[in-house]
Order: structure tokens, then C-alpha cells, then sequence
């Protein structure tokens, strides 16, 4: 343990996990573990592990007991961010299905962003359409320190191989407990099954393994007396043994590319198949990554521990979850402290992502609100009051505001006031001035609207009772508090309709 515990703002990294068996894995990786902090925020419904690994102080978070799905991981990771302030990306570590024949049990998928793709698609995003399902949305790309570091990554990849294995021999060290179920051992069998497509299609095994020496022997099968050969990816639905791209036992190999996000737990081979042709390949399928990527900064490694079919089991788990930590820990090794002490930290990335989106969604709540003003009554009489008070002169009609009959008005006296004269003496400026009179005294009094109509004969046609009225409402409307479901839920109802506005709305 720590010698004394470090506060809040000492971890920059948030390793987050949604299985218990993913938390063992991450917890055995740390080189340092750390103790537990006092409590800060009570609202913080997480339990973290903390630790380090190299010179990174490292936050593990993992999903409540029973909780999966990228709903899930949104919830902890906002109460991550808000608890640790200075965690500058996350690490998803776990496990995922793979999609073969290119991705096979034990192998390690790192999300990276393919063409128009991020690295990280939810696939379930979208609406349907007479033509299919058409994936809507985006998300975010993983951050360019750790693409950076990937590369680094490969480039010793290369040279001198992975530390996974060399990583998981430490584990089994270190926490003997837990060597045969995170540790590779011989019994774990990469046996794969056929695709479960009824009829065939070009994501079937039967076009996937398709070669040349399938055509000469079914030409050899017309030579009298030959026996018909048993050709590999037509065993009777049998389980069948992965042929070709050798692998040595315990070994993995490391996949970068396009991970397939969802809220549903896919175990039908067709499904996956039909995942895979419309994203145009992806690597791997898997749960929470779509929660995380649209708004925080963060990469997904995850360990292949089955094919997202109908044969998926739990029996490669602890080694998937192993294969994956391992290499997280690798790739925190090579991304140095410096590195991201000058990056903004994901509590400050997702607040600018919530602004961003407030600023988008008060453009648009504005943009509505005028087309329902303006549906209303298309006359603004705000431009005509403006164009009246421009005309009155300083000081002129103070008299008329200072006159008892307009004071005990304004008191709230049930009387009409009811100003007359002749043509030209100039009764409109006077209104304007008493309008403009009357909006500033009760500004900001929700219970006082302030409403005119300026009269031309000139334009009779919009002055007829209904259109007076309508008038009267759109001003009312503009400032009053509940205006937004009152008015909204009448325009939407008659245009939907066809309809014309009508009084009774």
C-alpha cells in the first residue's frame, strides 16, 4: 500500500470495466495499489480502485453488479469526472466479441478510427426506413495522445513483440489465485462454429473459406469411383477447427480498427454477420464503448472471448480480460506524464460539449419559437410602435402620463380609457408613448402583459376580429412563461392537420 494517500486531483487516468472479472484483471495489473480516499462527493455512487501504473496514477471504476450497456457506462463516467476533476482520458478495458476468421478467441482489439469511422460505432443508433435501418449519429475519436502512442506501440510490436504475455506471467507471480483463470492455460480450445445464416451469403464460412482446391476437388468428385472429399466449413453444422493463420497457444494478436457498440447482447452469428456487412467490417462487438466515446476522451481495448454467437459462453473471460488489461498497462507505459499535463481534462472537455450543445439548442428553441410568433400573425406591430416613438419629440406628452385619469388606470381601475380627437392631433404618438410607458414599468412582472394593435384603414384585410385577436396573442405569447406549451402544442396540432388557426385553439 501507498505510504499516504493522495487526493483527488492526483489521477489523470480513469480505467473503466463492466464486469467483476474485467475490475480483477485491471487491479492485478497495477503496479502500486493505492489507499482509498476519504469520501467527497456523497452523490458518487461509484466504488474505485487506485493505484498506478509507471508514473500514472490511475482511477479503476467498474459498472454495478448486473448493470450493462452504454447507458450504464455514461452514468459512471459522469460521476468519475466529477469526483476525480484532473482525469484526462479513460481507458475501456474488458472483453468483447470477436468476428472472425480475421479475429479469433484471445485476441486483442484496440478501437481506431477507419475511414468515415471514429473507431467506435453504436450500431444500434439509428432509424428505420423502407430501404433498412440507417445508422444516424456520430461519436467521438479516441485522443491523439494515445493514437500517438498506438503508433509507438506497433512499432515495437514489430521489433520486439508484445509485454501481454510477459505481463500475465507477472500476474500469476504476483497473485497465484488467479493464474489459472487469468493466465493462458491449455484448456482453453478456440473451436469455430459456422455462421447461422439460413441461406448462404457472402458473410458465410462457405464464401469465407472458399479456394481454389474446393473447385478441383468438386471437378475430381465426377471421376468414377472417387469419394466425395468433406470440405472444411461444411461439416454438417459440426464444430469445426479454425484452419490456416497459424497462432502459437497463449499468444495473442492485436487488431486495430472498428468496434461495433450496441445496448443488446448479440449471440446470433447472422446478426453479427449482418452488423458487420453494414459497417463495412468491423474487428469486435461489445456493450458500454457507445456510452463513453460520444463525450469522453477515451480508447476501448478489449480481450476476444467468444464470437458473439449462439455458442457463446464465460470459458475465456478471465483470459480475455487479462489479454486486454495487459495491454493497457503496456500502453500506459509508453504515454508519458508530460504528454497530457497540457491537456484539458475530461471534466472540462464534457463542459464544453454541454455548452456547445445549450448555445445549439437555444438557436433552435429560438428559430421555433419564432416560426410558432409568426404562425400566429404574421403582423408585427413591435415595428410599427418603434416607428411611432422615433417620432415623438423629448418632453413631449409628459402631461398626458402625469394625468389622474391615466394614473388611476394604470392602479388597476376596471375603467376604459379612451382617448379621442381630431385627425392629425397626434393620438398614435401619444399611445406610443404610453405603451413604451407602460413596458417599462412592469417589465419582468409575469403577471402583466403588455398588448396594442395600431389601426390603418390601409390594411383592412388583416384587421378583420379573428386576425385582431390572433395578433394580440402572439404578443402575449412572446413573453409569457408558459407560452411554450400552450401555443406550441397548438401549432403543431393544426399544421399537422392542414389547418388554418382557429380560436377555439
Amino acid at each position: 500500500m501507498a505510504s499516504k494517500p493522495l487526493s483527488y486531483n492526483d489521477y489523470g487516468v480513469g480505467w473503466i470495466c463492466a464486469l467483476s472479472e474485467e475490475r480483477t484483471a485491471a487491479t492485478a495489473m497495477l503496479d502500486e495499489k493505492h489507499d482509498p480516499l476519504p469520501i467527497s462527493n456523497p452523490k458518487d455512487t461509484n466504488s474505485y480502485t487506485l493505484g498506478a501504473i509507471g508514473k500514472h496514477n490511475v482511477v479503476v471504476a467498474c459498472l454495478p453488479e448486473g448493470e450493462i450497456g452504454t447507458n450504464s457506462a455514461a452514468s459512471v463516467i459522469m460521476q468519475l469526472v466529477n469526483t476525480f476533476p484532473s482525469i484526462k482520458f479513460g481507458l475501456l478495458v474488458g472483453i468483447g466479441g470477436g468476428v472472425p476468421p480475421r479475429v479469433r478467441l484471445g485476441d486483442v482489439v484496440v478501437s481506431t478510427p477507419v475511414g468515415e469511422y471514429p473507431g467506435v460505432v453504436q450500431w444500434d443508433l439509428g432509424k428505420a426506413t423502407g430501404t433498412g435501418f440507417v445508422r444516424t449519429g456520430s461519436l467521438d475519436r479516441p485522443p491523439k495522445v494515445l493514437l500517438s502512442a498506438l503508433t509507438t506501440m506497433k512499432t515495437n510490436h514489430e521489433m520486439e513483440g508484445h509485454k501481454i504475455s510477459q505481463f500475465l506471467e507477472e500476474l500469476a507471480k504476483k497473485w497465484p489465485r488467479l493464474a489459472s483463470k487469468y493466465a493462458w492455460t491449455d484448456r482453453l480450445k478456440d473451436t469455430l462454429f459456422e455462421s447461422e445464416n439460413a441461406k448462404p451469403t457472402n458473410n458465410t464460412w462457405q464464401a469465407i473459406f472458399a479456394t481454389p482446391w474446393q473447385t478441383i476437388a468438386t471437378l475430381m468428385s465426377y471421376l468414377p469411383g472417387h469419394k466425395e472429399p468433406e470440405l472444411i466449413g461444411r461439416a454438417n453444422n459440426a464444430d469445426t477447427e479454425v484452419m490456416g493463420d497459424e497462432r502459437t497457444p497463449g499468444d495473442p494478436k492485436i487488431h486495430y480498427g472498428l468496434i461495433a457498440s450496441g445496448n443488446q447482447v448479440i449471440k446470433d452469428g447472422s446478426m453479427r454477420d449482418e452488423i458487420n456487412a453494414r459497417l463495412g467490417g468491423q474487428v469486435c462487438v461489445e456493450m458500454e464503448a457507445a456510452g463513453m466515446m460520444n463525450n469522453f476522451p477515451c480508447l476501448v481495448i478489449r480481450g476476444i472471448c467468444d464470437y458473439a454467437d449462439s455458442k457463446k459462453n464465460d470459458h475465456w473471460h478471465g483470459y480475455a480480460a487479462g489479454i486486454a488489461a495487459a495491454f493497457a498497462k503496456e500502453l500506459l507505459q509508453i504515454v508519458r506524464p508530460a504528454e497530457i499535463d497540457g491537456e484539458p481534462s475530461a471534466r472540462d472537455v464534457l463542459n464544453q460539449v454541454y455548452q456547445s450543445v445549450g448555445h445549439i439548442q437555444l438557436k433552435v428553441d429560438k428559430q421555433e419559437e419564432k416560426h410558432i410568433l409568426d404562425w400566429l400573425s404574421p403582423i408585427d406591430y413591435g415595428l410599427l410602435h418603434s416607428d411611432y416613438y422615433k417620432r415623438l419629440q423629448p418632453g413631449t406628452g409628459e402631461w398626458f402620463l402625469k394625468r389622474k385619469e391615466f394614473q388611476d388606470w394604470i392602479k388597476g381601475s376596471n375603467d376604459t380609457l379612451f382617448c379621442h380627437g381630431i385627425p392629425g392631433a397626434g393620438k398614435t404618438i401619444l399611445a406610443s408613448l404610453a405603451i413604451n410607458h407602460l413596458s417599462l414599468k412592469f417589465r419582468g412582472n409575469s403577471g402583466i402583459g403588455i398588448t396594442y394593435v395600431y389601426f390603418n384603414y390601409k390594411r383592412q384585410e388583416d384587421q378583420d376580429f379573428q386576425k385582431l385577436l390572433a395578433s394580440l396573442l402572439k404578443q402575449l405569447a412572446g413573453v409569457a412563461i408558459l407560452y411554450q406549451k400552450a401555443p406550441r402544442s397548438c401549432t403543431m396540432n393544426t399544421q399537422n392537420k392542414g389547418h388554418e388557426r382557429h380560436l377555439r385553439n
